[in-house]
């Protein structure tokens, strides 16, 4: 079953004050993460952070990662950090696909071990490199900047 859905990269959380005046932040679809801040700026950072960081563990072991829901009143929305979103997206579409790593090394002419480090969040991997395996698997990968919340 092939996923025709827009994928935004964005999780909600729950910003609420916590005890000495410090920002608690949860995921709604990631109970086990959590974080806080001094202060909202200094939230969104350790929550993009926290994100990071779950998110690649479970890419790592590559388990399943849940899809982010729509974010309601009282919740604000936090980007999974921008090192880790390609990899996702290809982890992700080939996931969708049932396509393996030789699969994708044979779509693309490459060794196999280049896919397994496209899909490792410790490799620095080359955007061009995951916009061409996506584009293998008929998804383009663009960014969008906008005003901040």
């Amino acid at each position: 079953m092939r996923c025709q859905l827009k994928s935004a990269f964005t999780y909600p959380a729950r910003f609420t004050a916590g005890s000495g005046g410090r920002i608690l932040v949860e995921f709604v679809d990631l109970p086990r993460v959590s974080t806080d801040g001094k202060d909202d700026h200094e939230a969104m950072e350790e929550a993009m952070d926290a994100l990071g960081s779950d998110l690649s563990i479970r890419l790592s072991r590559k388990e399943e990662i849940p899809a982010p829901s729509a974010v309601k009143r009282g919740q604000r929305l936090v980007p999974v950090p921008l090192w880790l979103a390609p990899k996702l997206a290809l982890y992700l579409a080939m996931r969708d696909q049932e396509v393996s790593n030789s699969e994708m090394a044979r779509r693309l002419g490459l060794h196999e071990r280049v896919i397994r480090r496209m899909l490792d969040p410790g490799h620095a991997s080359k955007a061009e490199k995951i916009q061409a395996a996506l584009a293998a698997l008929g998804k383009q990968m663009t960014v969008e900047v906008r005003d901040a919340a």
